[in-house]
């Protein structure tokens, strides 16, 4: 599918703008700003790492399971902060985050990019009464990345 080129791109394109704004960051202003959600901006790269995880896994399970899928919404009743408290990202060295970020990030592209074009509509159960296809799944990913990465930058 075409658009896979284009997210991509724009995935990596993302990668090469925030990485090295990233690590000029100083420790004062990734451990103790918080966002909305009261999430610092080491935390908000744990819960990056951790959404791109699970999306991976679905991106997998959604080619080869059951169809419409049943995996967990990790972000359902707040688990998505019980995740960040349980890997302790607010203590993670935070060049080993970056680099996590960075590379769980360029494999996913990896991922996308071999996605069969036949399995596409296939669904994922999200929530009750909420079916998402694997294509708009893989679409919408930037947006959320694209989303927390300008929570960071307000916190900047």
């Amino acid at each position: 599918m075409e658009e896979y080129e284009s997210i991509t791109r724009e995935i990596i394109s993302l990668i090469e703008i925030w990485e090295p704004k990233l690590l000029a960051l100083q420790a004062g202003i990734i451990t103790n700003r918080r966002n909305s959600q009261n999430r610092t901006i080491k935390q908000i790269i744990g819960h990056l790492i951790d959404s791109n995880s699970n999306n991976t896994h679905r991106v997998i399970h959604l080619q080869y399971q059951s169809n419409p899928l049943i995996f967990p919404n990790y972000a359902t009743f707040g688990n998505n902060d019980r995740w960040i408290a349980i890997q302790d990202y607010q203590n993670e060295d935070w060049h080993v985050l970056i680099q996590l970020w960075k590379y769980s990030l360029l494999h996913y592209c990896h991922v996308i990019k071999n996605i069969n074009d036949s399995k596409l509509e296939n669904e994922w159960i999200a929530g009750p009464d909420q079916k998402i296809t694997l294509k708009t799944m893989v679409l919408d990913f930037p947006r959320h990345l694209k989303l927390h990465l300008n929570e960071i930058n307000e916190l900047i």
